[in-house]
């Protein structure tokens, strides 16, 4: 018998990668997993809908710029000339964590504890200012893939 809370983590194998569209990479659900800390509480079914969600949000916001970067003969993202770290493109790093963020930030949203105890309402303001601040990165991330400032000021 298993007493254990929480089912257990989804292997690699059992989460095969999220295709993007071609020119965006694809998602490794399994890497997107271990990076978000995800359990197995978040099953695959749900976490590839959150991902196909914030795939395709950002996909969309970033259009533009694909669209700019496929006229001067990029065909991938991998292949727009951009400084390195750690031996990959800062565009492809930017660009997964807006992904991861809004991905994390989806499943937070969804997976509110049912709890109506002092401890649960506690719990919950929690997760909603771990939602901000999940959002905050998609933005910031967003922003400076774009290369844009992340706050506009406008004195009145």
């Amino acid at each position: 018998m298993n007493f254990l809370g929480n089912p257990p983590t989804p292997t690699a194998a059992e989460e095969t990668p999220l295709a993007n569209d071609g020119w965006f990479p694809d998602i490794d659900l399994a890497k997107l997993r271990a990076t978000a800390r995800l359990d197995g509480t978040v099953t695959p079914e749900r976490l590839r809908h959150s991902a196909i969600q914030a795939v395709l949000s950002v996909n969309t916001e970033l259009s533009l710029y694909k669209a700019a970067q496929l006229v001067l003969g990029h065909a991938k993202l991998e292949d727009v000339p951009a400084p390195e770290v750690d031996g990959k493109s800062v565009q492809v790093a930017r660009y997964l964590r807006a992904v991861y963020s809004y991905t994390q930030a989806d499943l937070v949203e969804r997976y509110r504890d049912f709890d109506t105890t002092g401890a649960g309402d506690k719990k919950a303001e929690k997760l909603e200012m771990r939602d901000c601040e999940l959002r905050r990165d998609v933005r910031w991330a967003i922003s400076d893939f774009l290369g844009i400032r992340r706050t506009t000021v406008e004195l009145i």
